[in-house]
């Protein structure tokens, strides 16, 4: 008896000893991003900071009646759906690239880790010498006898952007895929080549299996930075761009200058609540995916 008190004691000393190292962490994200996003959520929910009557989910009902935000939402919402399976994709198949023996591995690899030490306002001043009116491409398509374009005030828009993307992230996420590589265990691949597997089939059937959980992180990070491309956006365009190119950011930027905090709490809780869902979503695939070589 006297030994299990002992033992209950000394738990109970690591859990205060644990919950004494976590304190610093734990008050930082309660201070910092626990009680901000309750009060958004509670700015969510009433008429105005002032009157503070309770109104619950009529700001969300008005909020999907703004033209502004329908807009915003749809522009972020196809942006994400192309940029962020070809950022997971591309990535894959360069570090795949890698993994074989090709010549001038390493100045490939340098040109797609370039731009990760490269300043945002410098690469949007490249894009903006690039896909000006009187740019680079223009002048180029010139000698073929095609009609000049404003890139950035077309509906190659987001063409435009997403390459920005792509350029921006794709190394990083190259190097992901490379350490998933190497992770791999040799065993299963050298006996594929003994019973003759093919190459698709011990892509799909072990290296994307053993894959998934970089694929989940690759995915998720890159969801994240495709909802925070506003940044170049804003660079290229300032507050008001062409209509494919007005995000979720924008809008919000907006809403937050003209002081309607409703609005933009109910639009935060929405976007919240949306990545949420998406990533639970990706977790949830993984999981059935990748299930049989846990362990």
């Amino acid at each position: 008896m006297d030994r299990l008190k002992e033992k209950n004691r000394m738990k109970r000393q690591d859990f205060l000893r644990s919950l004494c190292f976590l304190s610093p962490s734990l008050i930082g994200v309660g201070v910092f991003f626990i009680v901000p996003f309750g009060v958004v959520v509670y700015y969510s929910m009433i008429d105005g900071v002032g009157s503070r009557n309770f109104v619950f989910i009529e700001n969300f009902i008005k909020l999907f009646d703004n033209s502004a935000f329908l807009l915003a939402a749809k522009n972020t919402l196809h942006f994400s759906a192309i940029a962020v399976p070809l950022a997971v994709i591309l990535a894959m198949v360069l570090a795949l690239m890698l993994e074989c023996r090709i010549p001038l591995k390493s100045q490939f690899r340098t040109f797609f880790l370039s731009p990760m030490m490269v300043p945002v306002a410098s690469v949007v001043l490249i894009w903006q010498v690039l896909f000006n009116y009187n740019g680079t491409i223009n002048e180029f398509l010139a000698l073929f006898d095609i009609a000049k374009i404003d890139w950035l005030q077309s509906d190659h828009c987001q063409t435009v952007v997403m390459i920005l993307f792509l350029w921006k992230n794709l190394g990083y996420n190259m190097i992901l895929f490379m350490a998933g590589l190497a992770n791999i265990p040799k065993e299963l691949l050298e006996v594929a080549d003994v019973e003759g597997a093919s190459e698709w089939y011990k892509f799909f059937a072990i290296k994307l299996r053993y894959l998934s959980p970089t694929v989940l992180f690759v995915m998720i990070l890159s969801l994240i930075s495709s909802f925070k491309v506003f940044r170049e956006v804003y660079l290229l365009t300032g507050d008001y761009p062409y209509e494919k190119l007005y995000m979720l950011q924008h809008f919000m930027n907006n809403t937050f200058r003209s002081l309607d905090y409703q609005k933009l709490s109910a639009a935060a809780v929405v976007m919240a609540l949306v990545m949420v869902v998406l990533i639970a979503l990706l977790f949830a695939i993984e999981d059935w995916f990748g299930k049989d070589v846990e362990g």
